[in-house]
């Protein structure tokens, strides 16, 4: 891969996908969108939420998370959300060029339309063109954010009366998915992270465009990288092919209270180092794992359009991001994805509906 495009692609291997919109039983005919401001004293700044819930008629129809390569998902902005109370969903994405809250509505549109509401902070640095390898590889500041996030959506007038908030979960794909260990209650060795690209052997991809942004990680100011982040508001996490995970002490994962679903795309082997959480399940008291053998880490990509994998190949992206097994189409390694998310958190966080 040429090193401009290296750059601009840079998280393809670890970013999150979008999945096919799946109807649901029993749930909103209609996804409502709507942006919320959530103030973060330690970003200074107030982050962009992305919220999808159930909805009635109205609003105006929108397609998020297209792009020259995937599809996106409609819903509809603004429209005057359902009757009733519903559990909350705190959602994080990846970084790099498909991680942002957008790019999620292939996961967040089904739950909304399973009777859940899902917020997704966009994690300021990660993406677009203000993304930045520093702010990036902060990730002890990812999981501030999605705590503000349930602040800012308790106190937003539009849902805090129809928000079941003993009802809360995270759900964290790729860097997203670390972020959710984090909120439960992982801690960052500070060393693990400093080190992380001292060589390519853990994530190529990501080192590449860390040292060509001039970033050392040996010199970064880590003494908050090692803090407690759990948010004891949240009672259930899943994580989904969750990564870096080289960067926790290992031994922070046993003294995690709540009960977190881990997820690997890929067989054992083929998995990314980087994303292999088969340890990490078996260290956590109350967890659950589960690999979808037939997919790969790109499954988490949208459905592609036609001829997506040509113009990727002619951009010399250098990742098979339309590329999943070799017995099922995406589509079909989707509609399992969403029927497991779907299962978990209805099981966890929605005991009560």
């Amino acid at each position: 891969m040429k090193r401009l495009n290296k750059v601009r692609t840079m998280f393809w291997s670890i970013a999150l996908s979008t999945l096919m919109v799946q109807q649901a039983s029993g749930g909103s005919e209609n996804v409502g969108v709507r942006q919320i401001p959530a103030p973060s004293k330690e970003r200074g700044i107030d982050l962009d939420v992305t919220v999808w819930y159930p909805a009635r008629s109205g609003g105006k129809s929108v397609t998020l998370g297209e792009s020259v390569f995937f599809a996106g998902t409609p819903s509809m902005r603004d429209a005057p959300i359902s009757d009733g109370k519903f559990p909350l969903i705190l959602l994080s994405h990846g970084a790099g060029l498909a991680g942002n809250p957008q790019a999620l509505s292939w996961i967040a549109t089904p739950l909304a339309k399973h009777g859940f509401v899902v917020a997704a902070p966009a994690h300021p640095g990660n993406t677009g063109t203000n993304r930045s390898a520093a702010e990036t590889m902060k990730l002890w500041l990812r999981p501030g954010d999605i705590s503000e996030t349930l602040n800012a959506m308790e106190k937003d007038a539009f849902f805090k009366e129809q928000l079941e908030y003993d009802e809360v979960g995270t759900l964290g794909l790729s860097m997203g998915g670390s972020t959710a260990l984090a909120i439960a209650g992982a801690r960052i060795d500070p060393k693990r992270l400093a080190d992380y690209c001292d060589t390519d052997a853990l994530n190529p991809s990501l080192c590449e465009w860390v040292r060509q942004s001039g970033v050392d990680l040996h010199a970064m100011d880590l003494r908050s990288a090692g803090r407690d982040n759990e948010d004891r508001r949240i009672r259930f996490v899943m994580a989904i092919d969750p990564a870096p995970v080289d960067v926790f002490d290992f031994n922070s994962f046993s003294k995690i209270s709540v009960p977190v679903e881990l997820v690997n795309l890929g067989q054992p082997g083929k998995i990314p180092l980087t994303a292999e959480a088969s340890k990490i399940a078996k260290a956590i008291p109350n967890a659950t794992y589960s690999t979808i053998g037939d997919a790969s880490h790109y499954s988490m990509f949208a459905e592609c359009k036609p001829g997506a994998s040509e113009i990727a190949e002619s951009e010399k992206v250098g990742d098979p991001i339309c590329m999943d097994g070799v017995s099922r189409a995406r589509s079909e390694i989707h509609t399992q994805l969403i029927n497991m998310v779907v299962a978990a958190f209805s099981r966890e966080v929605k005991s009560s509906h």
